[in-house]
């Protein structure tokens, strides 16, 4: 055997991912059961049994491309996500209620935010969440620059231009504090831990013997 062609069938064993089903991470599955379960704004046996099968099916003729996770769990930041999330949805779904039943009519705008994160997964969780507060739809995600572009319902409904792009940097900084590692906290900016609003300085340089730490 030519030595060309030993290390053409070793590239080939190290690319190769053979087939598995399922083909996403029961984390990921799981998250799409409750995206769609919170769509539907109803939790039932039936809801879980078909949000489960579409992300089955979804994951299996679509699959995502394999990206590395190198991240840390923490409860409390957790519950801060969980919470804020669904008091954004009722405050939101409350606030256009309202402001339809008034026959007025929404100025929108389509905001530009650059994300803090350098992380494709952080911005997938972004855009889905800030798309699933009525109100706002992220229409288009870049991922090399990390930008996202959202729509916002009406500008004055979101308090103005500079509250809609803040809001959406909070929601990041939560999905980031709940599961982000100390190393991608850093990177984004923000003093390690599940805290909110700690910000490191610019330019950020760690002191003698802190990068191992």
């Amino acid at each position: 055997m030519s030595s060309e062609s030993s290390a053409r069938q070793k590239i080939r064993a190290a690319t190769h991912r053979p087939g598995r089903f399922p083909r996403a991470s029961a984390g990921m599955l799981i998250w799409l059961t409750i995206v769609w379960m919170l769509l539907w704004g109803e939790v039932s046996t039936g809801n879980v049994l078909a949000g489960f099968g579409l992300a089955l099916l979804i994951t299996t003729i679509t699959p995502l491309p394999f990206t590395t996770f190198d991240g840390r769990f923490r409860p409390r930041a957790l519950a801060g996500l969980v919470a804020h999330f669904a008091l954004d949805i009722i405050q939101a779904s409350w606030q256009i209620s309202t402001f339809v039943l008034r026959g007025k009519i929404p100025r929108g705008a389509v905001i530009r935010v650059q994300t803090r994160s350098h992380s494709d997964i952080f911005l997938t969780a972004t855009a889905g969440m800030v798309s699933l507060v009525p109100g706002s739809v992220a229409v288009e995600a870049h991922r090399t620059t990390g930008t996202l572009y959202i729509h916002v319902f009406d500008v004055e409904l979101a308090g103005g231009l500079a509250a809609a792009h803040a809001a959406a940097l909070r929601q990041e900084e939560r999905i980031l504090r709940a599961f982000a590692s100390h190393d991608q906290l850093v990177d984004a900016g923000y003093v390690p831990g599940w805290r909110m609003g700690g910000r490191l300085p610019v330019p950020y340089a760690p002191a003698a013997g802190e990068e191992n730490s």
